[in-house]
């Protein structure tokens, strides 16, 4: 949906009622509130005719151990359920991608996450269901449509009772859903469990979480997990951007053991430490869709690395291709790797000191050192240049020949530092520079909305026995034009070329994707207000005139947008879609009775 700012597109669908009025003492495990029902008027009613491995499909794809053979390498041992189906190229993926290099000798217990694409020639089981979960959901917390995410519980510690001297094991959680503080929180008690006590409790914990309530958003949910219960809020595209909805556990609460305040943000304060001098470079370029590669030393700091890049734009969605954990062994080395063109619009977090070598033509590198390590700080002020990465065991920083079309708030600079020496919580830390990239965001994208909503066609414009308006095109020039008494300036004291950093936006991915959306949101505003148009139009007395073939091309016609009403979950007031179903029977029933058994046949959902 669009991002919240001063002057909101009114085509905007009604938000649902705040749920910080509702009690949550009285849930119980995997019960759920439900948020008023949709904007075409109808509760789902699917979920009551969910099939066994429905629920668990909502939530995951699939569960994936993963071990080490002396002779075969890494290998999945276990997929739960037994029937899920992976391609012989996803397990290899899977297998690379849920153990750290050899060379970030991480001993002990890990958690990181991954991306991977998607075999070709698979159709989405639930599709039209998991439509109308994620249809409130926002842009950045939409399932994915041609990658899954790994979220990965590895341990490595030494046993004299193998040959190669340790044990080695990753459980993976594979979904395509991004919440990946909660898939991280589920594993930290899932996998010690499996551990412990095999394959038995994953059985266990998968049948748990088939009895889960499906993840649509607004919902407060339960979820009871190996005799845990966590509780979380789903966001939806309605929220306040920069707030938290969850209500807070009551007393009375007794059965939840985790209350979880985000599903989905990453602590970006620690993440950015070791280059936040350059946090604003560095939103421009994840604004911009640049090829950036994240080189840490292990996959937990690569993975959260490029998530809090992702994340820095948001509520806008990143649209390009992002790999949080990268390596040699990945299916598109070869095509991110390769010298023949420019670097492609990517994000890659990468571990082996081989991509030092492999992808020092790539225009902007992130060195991140050990995030436990301090004291780094003053050192990092200036960007480094290219030719002085040569190899992994480079100094921190951001190595770049960049050149910011903003000037560098240093505000925030000296508010952040302030707070590193007065020891001020990384909560309230995260929480600064949070509010400051949304802020700088919505300043930035407020005048694009402001000017998409000027293309939407007047109201009046709208008649019900003629197509819908279409919506006036995107003329760059005349977008430039508005930013002079209408730009950022209104909402931002950040100085520079703004007007060089649109142009530059307008090119990328970013831009399409979030366009591309905007049009389609209304365009079917433009369709629901044709269908509420339509159901204040008295069609009996209309039909009157018109012969019969002219009555059944109606009936026809009027199914038809039905039909799409419901399959596009077009945002019309509540009613509509039952008032001009019954429009409809009546004119049927005005027909004589060999037409009204035609027209009375069940239409294709």
């Amino acid at each position: 949906m669009a991002l919240q700012g001063p002057e909101e597109l009114g085509e905007q669908v009604e938000e649902p009622e705040d749920l910080d009025d509702q009690d949550a003492s009285s849930i119980s495990p995997a019960e759920e509130i439900t948020l008023p029902p949709g904007p075409g008027g109808e509760d789902e009613p699917e979920e009551a005719l969910l099939l066994p491995w429905d629920r668990f499909s909502t939530w995951l794809h699939c569960i994936c151990v993963v071990g080490f053979d002396l002779e075969l390498g890494q290998a999945v041992e276990v997929i739960y359920p037994h029937h899920s189906k992976l391609s012989e190229k996803e397990k290899t993926s899977i297998c690379y991608l849920s153990f750290p290099d050899s060379n970030s000798g991480c001993l002990g217990d890990t958690q990181f996450c991954f991306r991977f694409r998607q075999g070709s020639n698979r159709k989405p089981s639930l599709g039209c269901f998991l439509e109308t979960t994620d249809r409130d959901a926002p842009p950045c917390l939409k399932r994915e449509q041609g990658h899954y995410y790994g979220y990965v519980y590895f341990r490595q510690v030494r046993d004299k009772s193998l040959k190669r001297g340790y044990f080695q094991k990753s459980l993976v959680l594979i979904s395509k859903l991004p919440y990946v503080t909660f898939f991280h929180s589920l594993l930290k008690i899932m996998a010690p469990e499996y551990f412990e006590k095999q394959e038995p409790c994953l059985e266990a914990a998968c049948n748990d979480i088939d009895r889960w309530p499906t993840p649509h958003p607004g919902r407060i949910l339960t979820l009871p997990i190996m005799g845990v219960v966590i509780k979380i809020r789903i966001p939806t595209c309605y929220d306040k951007p920069g707030t938290s909805q969850l209500v807070q556990s009551a007393q009375s609460d007794s059965q939840v053991s985790i209350v979880l305040p985000t599903i989905h943000e990453v602590d970006l304060f620690r993440c950015f430490y070791p280059v936040f001098f350059h946090i604003q470079m560095l939103w421009e370029l994840v604004l911009l869709g640049e090829a950036l590669v994240v080189m840490a030393p292990s996959p937990a700091e690569s993975s959260d690395t490029v998530l809090a890049l992702v994340s820095c734009i948001s509520p806008l969605r990143y649209c390009s291709d992002f790999r949080p954990y990268f390596t040699i062994h990945d299916s598109e080395f070869k095509e991110y790797t390769t010298r023949t063109q420019a670097p492609p619009s990517v994000i890659l977090g990468v571990t082996n000191p081989f991509f030092a070598k492999t992808l020092q033509h790539w225009p902007h590198i992130i060195r991140i050192g050990d995030m436990k390590q301090a004291g780094e700080m003053a050192k990092q002020m200036k960007v480094k240049k290219l030719k002085n990465l040569k190899t992994l065991d480079s100094k921190p920083g951001v190595y770049t020949a960049y050149k910011p079309y903003l000037n560098k708030d240093e505000d925030i600079i000296k508010q952040l530092q302030k707070g590193v020496q007065q020891k001020r919580p990384s909560a309230a830390q995260n929480a600064i520079i949070r509010r400051y990239f949304l802020e700088l965001t919505q300043s930035f994208m407020i005048p694009l909305e402001r000017y998409v909503a000027s293309l939407m066609p007047l109201q009046k414009s709208i008649s019900p026995w003629k197509s819908p308006p279409q919506l006036r095109p995107f003329i760059q020039q005349d977008f430039m034009k508005t930013l002079e008494k209408a730009g950022p300036q209104l909402t931002s004291r950040l100085k520079g070329d703004w007007i060089g950093l649109y142009r530059h936006f307008l090119k990328s991915s970013n831009f399409d994707g979030w366009f591309r959306n905007r049009r389609r949101e209304m365009t079917q505003k433009l369709e629901a207000l044709h269908l509420e148009a339509l159901c204040e139009e008295d069609l009996q007395q209309r039909v009157q005139k018109h012969s019969e073939v002219e009555t059944v091309d109606l009936v026809l016609k009027l199914k038809d947008k039905l039909t799409q009403a419901e399959r596009e979950q077009l945002p019309v007031r509540p009613g509509t879609v039952a008032k001009l179903r019954a429009h409809i029977e009546a004119v049927i029933l005005a027909l004589p009775e060999d037409l009204q058994g035609i027209l009375h046949k069940p239409s294709t959902p």
